[in-house]
């Protein structure tokens, strides 16, 4: 079957395959079903190779692979093909995290340098300060698009020693933006008070405790098993990604898992803190931290936990990661209350399209769930568009949003253009890119309206004294300009 794929080419394979669905993996219900053929019908709108759907709903578990793993060597997507989990790694971070806080290792409100008496980054003040509780709630104010560059098990120790004029782009807790070098230092905390390197801490403290058989933390982990390869679409058209290039920073983004076992770890998190055989990992006390609101992100209606990114539906609490990476996009979703979670994996750089549409439609059967008009959402760790927005019929006065706005390798650009505002990202070097028409929906929130991005969210950020000093854009924020 392979060969006769080959020959008529990628994208006819993935057309043949992706018609029918892999068996499902458990019991499943009429409801379920509904999601699983909304995520094969996703596939061919939006280009997606593959993708997993799992949810829990009171204990039930429910799993659909759909497509195929590779549009060159196509096999079907099951309960146990490997993902590379991307940025749902920060919450394996933090619950590594807690079970050294309930051993006495760590203190949440501690200083980093506590740990790593050497920690440094631009800012004095900072460095002395910032406290790993800052470093789970994207909270520290450096800029955190930085990368770990491989050097296997001093990975994060170079990385720690190699960012000592890290631009500090806020002040800690003024202006909240996404940060995974604050996470990669996290895991370098582990590092030093566990005495293993990172990897090995990840299955002692989380994998093995908790039972996932196919969580791994390198290549050399996900090749022994069937492996969901990346993929880039454009045009609907994908093309696989060569080469695969995993996360370097284990606690940033670099766990990869298949959903049976993702499953296991949302229920875990849904739990009181014993795994599935009785034995208690963490106090209910620590998985209750975990997912409770530490701080607003300004801007949006949402709130940061430990890693969490909190949201209210109505009466509805929902705590969720996602994560972005070589043409993987993913996302895992609790709600406590309800013992509920859903995870949709999948292999493609559109794939954030067909995650958002099988999350709504999901959270909408199976718990109600509706977005209020204008609702804020906020970045997750994954691109989203807002679900329910109209731009207020009286816009506000553009003038002061106007200006320059600076991150190390890039600026973003306000500009006026009668009476509505366009932004374009203008990295440093190479060519800027398009201006995005945008419209207000809400006080400092405005929409994009046009274009490849249309009905994303934008926040503008106010200081101290009520002055506009942030933009945030893709949950990343850049400063004023003076």
């Amino acid at each position: 079957m392979n060969t006769a794929l080959k020959l008529i080419g990628p994208v006819a394979a993935l057309l043949a395959l992706t018609g029918s669905a892999a068996p499902a993996q458990t019991p499943t219900n009429a409801r379920f079903e509904a999601m699983a053929a909304l995520a094969t019908g996703k596939l061919r709108e939006h280009g997606v190779p593959g993708a997993v759907v799992g949810i829990i709903d009171n204990g039930a578990i429910s799993i659909r692979g759909v497509g195929v793993t590779n549009i060159e060597d196509p096999l079907p997507v099951t309960e146990h093909t490997v993902f590379p989990i991307a940025s749902i790694s920060k919450t394996f971070a933090a619950t590594a995290m807690m079970r050294l806080v309930e051993q006495g290792k760590i203190e949440l409100r501690a200083p980093v340098r506590k740990y790593l008496p050497d920690f440094r980054v631009r800012d004095e003040g900072v460095s002395r300060d910032v406290t790993i509780w800052h470093l789970l709630t994207h909270s520290a104010g450096w800029e955190g698009q930085v990368s770990a560059p491989d050097r296997g098990e001093e990975t994060l120790r170079n990385f720690v020693s190699s960012i000592t004029d890290l631009m500090q782009v806020a002040p800690p807790e003024a202006a909240w933006s996404y940060n995974n070098a604050g996470f990669s230092i996290a895991g370098r905390v582990i590092e030093a008070v566990t005495g293993m390197s990172v990897n090995r801490a990840m299955r002692e403290l989380v994998f093995q405790p908790l039972g996932l058989e196919h969580a791994g933390t390198t290549a050399g982990d996900f090749i022994t098993n069937r492996f969901a390869a990346g993929h880039a679409t454009r045009d609907l058209i994908p093309t696989l990604i060569r080469p695969f290039s995993p996360a370097t920073s284990v606690t940033a983004g670099g766990v990869g898992l298949c959903m049976a076992d993702l499953l296991a770890y949302a229920r875990f998190h849904l739990g009181d803190g014993t795994n599935a055989r009785g034995e208690r990992i963490l106090a209910r006390a620590s998985i209750e931290l975990l997912q409770t609101p530490q701080l607003p992100k300004q801007g949006t209606d949402d709130e940061i936990g430990i890693a969490w990114h909190l949201r209210r539906l109505g009466p509805i609490r929902t705590a969720s990661h996602g994560g972005t990476l070589g043409g993987h996009i993913l996302l895992l979703e609790i709600a406590p209350e309800r013992n509920f979670a859903i995870a949709v994996l999948t292999n493609s750089s559109n794939g954030w399209r067909l995650v958002q549409d099988v999350e709504r439609a999901a959270l909408q059967s199976y718990l109600g769930a509706t977005f209020a008009a204008n609702q804020a959402i906020a970045h997750r760790g994954l691109v989203e568009t807002l679900p329910a927005v109209q731009p207020l019929d009286a816009q506000p006065d553009p003038a002061p949003y106007v200006g320059r706005y600076r991150r190390p390798t890039n600026a973003v650009v306000v500009r006026r253009e009668g009476t509505r505002l366009t932004v374009q990202d203008a990295p440093d070097n190479r060519a800027a890119g398009p201006e995005m028409p945008v419209a207000f929906y809400g006080p400092d929130r405005v929409v994009v309206t046009d274009g490849p991005d249309r009905g994303q969210s934008i926040e503008f950020v106010r200081d101290g004294a009520g002055r506009i000093n942030w933009i945030r854009v893709v949950g990343r924020v850049a400063v004023r300009e003076p």
